[in-house]
């Protein structure tokens, strides 16, 4: 790729390890976002799903401002759930965040996680062109 292509991250356990970005952004103007969980310092920092999904989405906020986005940028989420009866509290959150931005959005049923206290986690993908 490029030089224009712009990696960050975030300092997260699983970045070196397995050997990605948080974020990358595109020459285009779109930019995305990894997985984010609600691990910070390496522990599950919310409990029920619905605090796990506003600390995964804030983890997804802060690498969209590293590259000079936010909120109002996002135009697709999916969020990845380990129990369909997580669904409404899930769904409360992404509402919260999104309301007024209403991204394209998925929600989808998986068997896990890599830590097993883990019931979501969130990609989002922004986009911001030069005429902005």
């Amino acid at each position: 790729m490029t030089d224009s292509v712009r990696r960050v991250s975030s300092g997260g356990p699983w970045e070196e390890k397995f050997g990605y970005s948080r974020a990358v952004r595109l020459p285009n103007g779109l930019v995305l976002v990894s997985g984010c969980t609600s691990v910070v310092d390496g522990e599950i920092a919310a409990g029920g799903p619905y605090e796990q999904a506003v600390a995964s989405f804030q983890l997804a906020f802060d690498a969209l401002k590293q590259v000079g986005l936010g909120r109002e940028d996002v135009v697709r989420t999916r969020m990845y759930l380990t129990h369909a009866r997580d669904v409404d509290e899930v769904g409360r959150a992404h509402k919260e965040q999104f309301d007024d931005v209403r991204p394209a959005a998925s929600m989808i049923i998986v068997s896990g996680f890599v830590d097993p206290g883990l019931v979501v986690e969130v990609e989002v993908e922004a986009y911001r062109g030069e005429t902005r």
